[in-house]
């Protein structure tokens, strides 16, 4: 299929307080020698091979001369103004005995992978290289920036993700902004839609910018492992390496955290830390990330209980982080003075060479926990006394002393205690005055009864006693 759009220069209006524009790297061109396995656009002596069973879209900026061209069972050419292709007999001067030259499958470029973007904070950033380096789930397009595929140029783009759409604020095909949903859902449900983007996901605009001036969330923490998962993390050398939020790997280098009041404005304090320190020629190796972050918050440092805002700078100079040490405590000596002009509360950083703005911090953190952790403590007790007094909860009876005394002789099934068998002689003093006597009745004197025992006095050894033998 053959298509030539009116390719028109693309203007860029300034977006809310933290929007920013993300444009797509790769791309289908056809002059672009990195789509072709030989490494070189096909000239006149050459075979063109597109992968038979592949979908492709590809812009044609200018005229080409091939031997042959197989083409694949769906695809479309963009020609630019101009631009076409013609069949040359024999060799073409300068073009060799020519080859079979095969266009790569771009079938597994991914939307999710932070590899495939750039990020710039205008468009005229965008348009002179002044790219920004940001963590890696907002390497991908949030929900408010501006996606920008190049206006000559094509692609395909895999949208698959965890979710059934994904939303952004605008989005620019060869030279045309989409911000309207009903708009952009009719081109990417047509022929061309659907050979640059193919995948689960629908890609959907019209979503507002970011209305607040301290930046938004990003929103791709949904789809955190799914970014994550085109990511390989290298070996680091750093004594403590970082991890910074929304990031995938450990890194070396500073992490500054922000704790700002309502009059803080991110994007200004982007540009400030830009022109007051990116620009000196020790920074000049420095990448920075500044965007708001969801950071988790747990007590004693171990129970989640919710998660606060706060700005996150992430420095890192490719090195041991030494620089980047440096700039942090350049930003918080810039925080301390002036600070309350710029709607920041406090800063502190953490290095990668173990040092921090406030060594103390940790034990400062872990008596907080504790506070935070009697407190709850003695709020549990007071709800758990007051729902008693109300008749919420009921606490069983405890037992009373004197029902414990009577419960003594009582055995295991509520009957008397069982002191096993009988003895007649011990244990029935009555028993023994009824038994006849065997030495008479002036014997039966000397047989005493007690409680313990019978006692009897012998009358062949009792020293009271008169001698028999007459």
């Amino acid at each position: 299929m053959l298509k030539t759009p009116d390719v028109l220069l693309l203007l860029f209006l300034v977006g809310a307080a933290d929007a920013l524009y993300k444009q797509w790297i790769a791309d289908t061109n056809y002059e672009n020698k990195t789509n072709w396995d030989k490494g070189a656009v096909p000239c006149g002596s050459d075979t063109v091979q597109f992968p038979a069973q592949r979908k492709v879209s590809v812009f044609v900026e200018t005229t080409h001369a091939v031997r042959e061209m197989r083409l694949p069972a769906d695809g479309e050419f963009i020609l630019n103004s101009g631009a076409g292709f013609y069949v040359v007999n024999g060799q073409e001067p300068g073009c060799g005995a020519g080859v079979t030259t095969q266009f790569k499958d771009s079938e597994s470029l991914q939307w999710f992978n932070p590899a495939l973007w750039k990020a710039a904070a205008t468009p005229s950033d965008l348009q002179n290289g002044n790219f920004l380096f940001s963590v890696h789930e907002e390497s991908v397009p949030c929900l408010y920036d501006d996606v920008v595929f190049k206006a000559l140029s094509s692609f395909r783009v895999d949208t698959s993700s965890s979710q059934s759409i994904i939303p952004v604020k605008s989005v620019s095909v060869l030279g045309k902004v989409f911000d309207s949903r009903s708009e952009f859902f009719q081109y990417f449900s047509s022929r061309s839609g659907r050979l640059q983007f193919h995948g689960s996901s629908v890609v959907t605009v019209g979503n507002p910018g970011c209305g607040d001036p301290s930046g938004c969330d990003c929103g791709n923490s949904v789809n955190h492992q799914r970014i994550c998962s085109t990511i390989t993390c290298t070996s680091l050398s750093c004594k403590k390496p970082l991890v910074p939020v929304q990031h995938c790997c450990e890194v070396c280098g500073a992490i500054v955290t922000i704790h700002y009041a309502a009059r803080f404005n991110l994007q200004t304090y982007r540009e400030r830390i830009r022109h007051l320190f990116l620009i000196l020629p020790q920074y000049k190796s420095i990448q920075l990330g500044m965007s708001k972050v969801m950071k988790s918050q747990k007590l004693m440092g171990v129970i989640p209980f919710g998660a606060s805002p706060e700005i996150q700078v992430v420095i890192l100079d490719g090195e041991n982080g030494t620089q980047s040490e440096a700039l942090a405590w350049d930003i918080l000596k810039d925080v301390r003075s002036h600070g309350s002009n710029l709607g920041i509360v406090e800063a502190e950083f953490q290095a990668s060479s173990g040092s921090s703005s406030d060594q103390s911090g940790g034990n400062a953190g872990m008596v907080v926990g504790v506070v935070f952790g009697v407190l709850l403590v003695i709020s549990l007790i007071i709800i758990i006394v007051v729902l008693i007094q109300r008749g919420v909860i009921q606490m069983p009876s405890m037992p009373s002393l004197s029902s414990l005394r009577n419960n003594i002789n009582v055995g295991e099934v509520g009957g008397p205690l069982d002191h096993g068998y009988d003895n007649p002689i011990f244990d029935k003093p009555n028993m023994m005055p009824d038994i006849p006597t065997l030495y008479g009745p002036e014997v039966n004197n000397s047989i005493s009864m007690t409680q313990t025992g019978v006692h009897f006095v012998n009358p062949v050894y009792d020293e009271n006693e008169t001698d028999f033998t007459a």
